[in-house]
């Protein structure tokens, strides 16, 4: 089963084509840049370099969160565009889930790291059993110094992965006694890890909506908070 993977939850755009057997191909690009002009053209690109075409593939995996609201809301605008247009099934997969996915049967436990702001991250915790992912907790926006707390209740080794680790890594490195860090070249989510997630997922049977299907944030949007602080402030005068 051939498919497209995409995700754009963070800064980072990333697309691939693989199977079961091979990853035929990947693009990342990690610079400010808007993902509405570039996406396609990646896709576009990468297509005509593996002289394929959209309807050449079986399906498609997108990530569906936590990240970036306007990325993920490009992200899922486009892949249920391609599903709709060829036919073929889609599937969300979690950027937490692909950034663990980089760790593959790291022992220990993975804690994957999203930038959230105001000294906040999205995180998850993993491990590996048996060559699987298994999550050990639900996904969740945390302060820093909460998470650290968190994880020292555990006696494991914590390998920290994400677009967050560097500006965390001092803090973390003093809070937590067996802290690791993976290497640069992991930290951003990879389409790869996310399309291998979502392959395992449709071979199986799995498929998401497209009426129904929406990424899903932690938290609300800015916008949304703003409108509820006026909503709030109006029935106090």
């Amino acid at each position: 089963m051939k498919i497209l993977s995409l995700d754009s939850s963070t800064e980072s755009a990333t697309c691939a084509v693989l199977d079961e057997y091979k990853l035929f191909g990947e693009i990342t690009f990690n610079y400010r840049k808007q993902h509405s002009t570039i996406l396609m053209s990646m896709i576009d690109r990468l297509l005509k370099e593996l002289n394929t075409d959209i309807s050449s593939l079986d399906g498609f995996v997108v990530s569906k969160g936590p990240g970036s609201f306007t990325g993920l809301r490009i992200g899922a605008a486009m892949i249920k565009g391609l599903s709709q247009g060829t036919g073929k099934p889609f599937i969300g997969v979690s950027s937490l889930d692909a950034l663990a996915y980089n760790l593959y049967c790291t022992s220990g436990i993975i804690c994957p790291i999203l930038d959230a702001l105001r000294g906040n991250v999205y995180t998850a915790l993993y491990d590996f059993n048996n060559d699987n992912l298994n999550i050990l907790s639900k996904y969740m926006i945390i302060s820093i110094d909460n998470l650290i707390g968190l994880l020292n209740r555990y006696s494991r080794p914590v390998y920290f992965i994400g677009d967050a680790m560097l500006k965390f890594k001092e803090k973390l490195k003093s809070g937590i006694r067996n802290a690791h860090f993976a290497p640069t070249h992991l930290n951003l989510v990879k389409a790869s890890s996310l399309g291998e997630l979502g392959l395992k997922l449709l071979i199986s049977g799995h498929q998401d909506s497209l009426y129904e299907f929406a990424p899903f944030y932690l938290r609300k949007s800015q916008a949304e908070r703003e409108y509820e602080k006026k909503l709030e402030s109006s029935k106090n005068d």
